[in-house]
């Protein structure tokens, strides 16, 4: 079965389509999917748009038109732990959906997505990586050493670090320190973004495997808009260099 690739924006999913061989487009759902090869493993790469709806659209589409085995979602986030740097790289061992729950005395309790409480109560939260795909991806990358950031994109001499940790997943673009802050520690979210969430919960719907991997483009504060911008190309290349490295234990 192939892998369905998924990427937001354009900038992620140029250094895919550059890769890509024996490339055949297909349109559907005012998306293209394109089929090809990436180092030989078989492949359907697609630009989901921004959030989480239009990535559950293509990711639907993924499994049950293109029957894709597994789902990824690789591109950029915005990083929620301080220890974290532009450049680094998040794999999520679990994703939230930040923003669903149940608003109650002006403020939303954060709930699994598609419950509520007094209706379909679940002890639920959130969605994980299965087990042993993870610790596939663990020993992969055990010794995978990624550049460092470009001194013109902000970076340092440091090579870029290859995290695991929750992801949170909303619609929403975070520009703001507090919510920041309010986010990694409510959550122990170490990135935020607008659709890993939303990918996890279509594939476990359909009994399939996914991956979301993140390359921090800005760290979701103040100037996150700005940084975004400035360092989104380079990011995009790293998260893509991780996935074509796990492509071997992805195709199993």
């Amino acid at each position: 079965m192939p892998i369905g690739l998924i990427c937001a924006i354009p900038q992620e999913l140029g250094h895919l389509r550059t890769l890509l061989h024996d490339a055949a487009p297909v349109n559907a759902a005012h998306t293209e999917f394109v089929t090809g090869t990436l180092d030989g493993y078989d492949v359907v790469l697609a630009g989901s748009g921004m959030g989480k709806v239009n990535s559950a659209l293509v990711a639907t589409l993924l499994v049950g038109r293109f029957g894709c085995g597994t789902i990824v979602f690789s591109g950029v986030a915005g990083g929620l732990d301080p220890e974290l740097a532009v450049g680094d790289v998040v794999i999520a061992d679990h994703v939230v959906q930040h923003d669903a729950g149940l608003i109650e005395g002006d403020r939303l309790q954060t709930y699994q997505a598609g419950h509520v409480p007094f209706i379909n109560p679940t002890d639920r939260f959130g969605y994980r990586v299965d087990p042993d795909l993870l610790a596939c991806v663990v020993d992969r990358l055990d010794d995978f050493t990624l550049p460092a950031l470009s001194g013109a994109a902000g970076g340092t001499d440091r090579p870029a670090r290859i995290r695991f940790g929750t992801v949170l997943s909303g619609d929403q673009y975070v520009h703001c320190e507090a919510t920041r802050q309010r986010l990694h520690g409510d959550f122990g979210g170490v990135a935020v973004e607008m659709e890993g969430g939303a990918v996890a919960q279509v594939a476990e719907a359909f009994g399939v495997s996914w991956l979301v991997i993140r390359a921090l483009s800005d760290l979701a504060g103040h100037d996150s808009g700005f940084e975004f911008l400035a360092f989104v190309e380079e990011v995009a290349a790293s998260s893509a260099a991780i996935l074509l490295r796990l492509l071997p234990v992805l195709a199993d």
